[in-house]
């Protein structure tokens, strides 16, 4: 693709990685097919191939951002799957973060949308603000069909029936390896999945020490700044940032680590991208060095070789999430891990597209994301599964409020296959959770 960009303009290090990517794009179109967006609403401008038209028209003219390019970013899911499929290796990723930015700086939003956003970015980062936001929209929830705002009503919608006890496991700590310790990683507990079910993190925690390894908890680290940073607010967004790579910095600096354990894809992928997000920052070595260790949970299982396990007579559909599948090209280890833990793995039809999660976006596209919802749904439901498994907590929360089917983490099944105790989330009665028991060290 043709640029304008003037000498000016590319000072701007934004502006020139903007210019890269623009002009890597061969107009092809083979983005269209895998795009969610595009095959739900069958409008070009709500294609990659369609935003990136608006972004470049919009960046090199340097213009206000007007509404109708506003809708269409807006619309993006940033699943990536456009990347996968993408034959040039056009960076979408960066290209839609840099336009996020740009009209968020430069676009005003009508008053409701100012104060839906504000309030998102104000809350879901903070664990206990969460907690507390939960415990507000399970009360209003069954007035939900009365609210006249259609993303309101999606937020009490989402709410889950059960908000699970604190987990002290989140506390800054060491879990010591139960054998001879093979590595020593610091596991990234998050932020909204701390206030939407701690049985990840527990199970995580006592599946790498049964394998071998010392588990950190460091102290400050908190949020990855994903949720901010594709609302385009990246003074939010680096802050969180910032604070995660000193606190694993002075862990690696210290005793040491072999690896950052994140087992939230979504936040896996912004993780990984600290490198780029902070390479004009004085920060930018240590952001680099933090990104080269980042793994997914089931990265670190494969280097870790789980034991074989006897079959288990119960089939899992696998629901990729598009962060893992796209954002980081993981595509094979989970169903591998389960495979070999004892399950029956099978996969929906069209497991490349998105389930419509997407960080915010089933709150602030509900529309769109509940048709994409359904849609994964069915597919899954069509395997006829015993349960779904996944490895992004807001993809479980969107599947898991559509459907009977339990949904469980992957890393929560593959340490009830080495010897953890049952997934709350299979027991008959869902609601029946016992207190979240610290794990002794």
């Amino acid at each position: 693709m043709q640029t304008t960009f003037t000498e000016e303009q590319l000072k701007d290090p934004g502006i020139q990685r903007a210019n890269e990517i623009l002009r890597a794009c061969v107009h092809c179109g083979f983005c269209t097919a895998t795009c969610p967006t595009y095959q739900v609403l069958g409008d070009e401008l709500d294609s990659p191939r369609g935003r990136i038209y608006q972004i470049k028209d919009m960046l090199e003219n340097e213009r206000v951002p007007d509404e109708k390019t506003v809708k269409h970013v807006d619309r993006c899911l940033s699943c990536l799957a456009c990347m996968t499929t993408c034959p040039s290796g056009v960076h979408y990723m960066h290209l839609v973060d840099h336009a996020r930015e740009y009209i968020e700086n430069n676009y005003k939003r009508p008053f409701t949308d100012r104060v839906l956003r504000w309030v998102l970015a104000q809350i879901l980062p903070y664990p206990m603000r969460f907690r507390l936001a939960l415990m507000g929209a399970k009360i209003g929830r069954p007035f939900a069909r009365l609210m006249p705002d259609a993303r309101l009503r999606a937020m009490l919608e989402m709410a889950p029936k059960h908000i699970p006890p604190v987990s002290r496991n989140d506390d800054p700590q060491t879990f010591t390896s139960e054998q001879p310790r093979k590595m020593r990683v610091a596991l990234m507990t998050g932020c909204a999945q701390k206030a939407l079910n701690t049985d990840i993190n527990d199970a995580t925690i006592r599946l790498l020490k049964r394998m071998g390894c010392d588990v950190v908890i460091p102290e400050g680290a908190g949020c990855c700044g994903a949720l901010t940073h594709h609302m385009g607010k990246t003074k939010n967004s680096h802050d969180a940032a910032a604070k995660n790579i000193r606190s694993w910095i002075r862990e690696m600096d210290g005793e040491g680590l072999d690896a950052i354990v994140i087992n939230t894809s979504g936040c896996g992928t912004t993780v990984k991208d600290y490198g780029h997000m902070f390479r004009n920052d004085p920060l930018a070595a240590d952001a680099a060095r933090v990104s080269a260790i980042a793994m997914d949970v089931s990265e670190v299982l494969m280097k870790l070789d789980l034991p074989e396990g006897e079959d288990k007579e119960l089939t899992i559909a696998y629901h990729a999430a598009c962060s893992l599948q796209h954002g980081q090209k993981i595509k094979t280890y989970p169903k591998d891990l389960l495979k070999k833990a004892g399950f029956t793995v099978v996969e929906p039809a069209d497991s490349h597209l998105c389930c419509g999660s997407a960080g915010t976006y089933n709150l602030m596209q509900p529309e769109i994301s509940g048709q994409l919802k359904q849609r994964k749904v069915r597919t899954l439901e069509a395997k006829n599964p015993d349960i779904i498994a996944a490895g992004n907590i807001g993809c479980m929360m969107q599947i898991g409020s559509a459907t009977e089917v339990p949904i469980v983490h992957t890393v929560e099944l593959l340490d009830w296959a080495n010897g953890g105790p049952k997934p709350p989330a299979l027991d008959a009665e869902r609601g029946a959770r016992e207190p979240a028991v610290p794990i002794l060290r």
